[in-house]
């Protein structure tokens, strides 16, 4: 089992000045991988309602610190060796996917191959309309933006015509590091998101509640077979609250399928994330 860390990008001031520590300590106690979240805006009110809690609500307020996930995971990258640095996930249809495939190839070339980007759709109307960018839609250009930003990273002239992209003549360089690009770990909980996971992606990963993952992994798998696509083929990754499940639960998500899990920060079970890594690393890690 693989075991992470996230959201290290997140929370009051203590977020940046943590970052570092986080990463360096994350190393030394044996983490596989950092994660970070996405959003541009928390909206001081808004309609969309949050998927992955039962209450609709998103558990941050307005003022709280969301620092951009590639630019947090560079920073780690400097600091760092063997970690993976995962984005956990970027919303790519409220952005420009030329862009995104830019900085994620140069991010996986200068740490020589460590990036996973997770990707998703989004679901924070307002987020989207702050951008200047339709929510309407963001499926289709969902996927066509994985198939353009593909191309991107081909390293091959690029010609990709669509409703919302006209590219045509170009390259971009440099290529990532991995062949033939980075991971791409699609979230998401919805039969449509889940489907893009069989289509798109290198793996799934959930953020919510961990009641909805068995659910969620039997329509995968179902999605899986109905396309000839092997289930083993897509790594899972699933959030972990292992100071409230106990050490023993890992038996129980890898009886799932479950490849990885992370433990958001300001879970650790101590005051002091930086010891509770170190109680982590005592606990479980020393095991694994």
């Amino acid at each position: 089992m693989k075991i992470g860390l996230i959201a290290v990008n997140v929370g009051g001031p203590e977020a940046a000045e943590n970052l570092v520590n986080l990463a360096r300590k994350a190393e030394q106690v044996g983490l596989e991988s950092l994660w970070t979240f996405e959003h541009v805006i928390v909206p001081l009110d808004y309609q969309s309602r949050y998927p992955y809690h039962r209450s609709g609500k998103f558990p941050a307020s307005p003022e709280t610190s969301f620092i951009d996930p590639l630019i947090a995971l560079s920073h780690v990258a400097g600091v760092s060796k063997s970690l993976r640095l995962g984005t956990g996930i970027n919303i790519v249809p409220q952005t420009n996917p030329l862009l995104l495939a830019k900085q994620a190839a140069s991010l996986d070339y200068l740490s020589g191959g460590r990036l996973m980007l997770g990707v998703g759709a989004g679901w924070l109307a307002e987020e989207f309309q702050a951008m200047g960018t339709p929510f309407e839609g963001r499926g289709s250009r969902f996927d066509d933006y994985l198939v353009a930003m593909k191309k991107v990273w081909s390293g091959e002239v690029v010609e990709h015509q669509s409703e919302y992209l006209q590219w045509s003549g170009f390259k971009s360089y440099p290529l990532p590091a991995q062949k033939p690009h980075m991971p791409l770990i699609i979230g998401g909980t919805s039969s449509p998101a889940l489907k893009r996971v069989v289509t798109h992606g290198d793996g799934w990963i959930s953020v919510g509640e961990p009641e909805v993952l068995q659910d969620c992994l039997t329509r995968l798998a179902n999605f899986a077979a109905d396309a000839g696509r092997d289930m083993s083929a897509i790594e899972i990754t699933s959030v972990w609250i292992y100071v409230k499940e106990g050490a023993d639960s890992l038996s129980r998500y890898e009886d799932m399928g479950v490849a990885r899990l992370l433990i958001p920060w300001q879970a650790l079970g101590e005051p002091d994330p930086i010891s509770g890594l170190d109680k982590l690393g005592e606990q479980v890690l020393a095991s694994l």
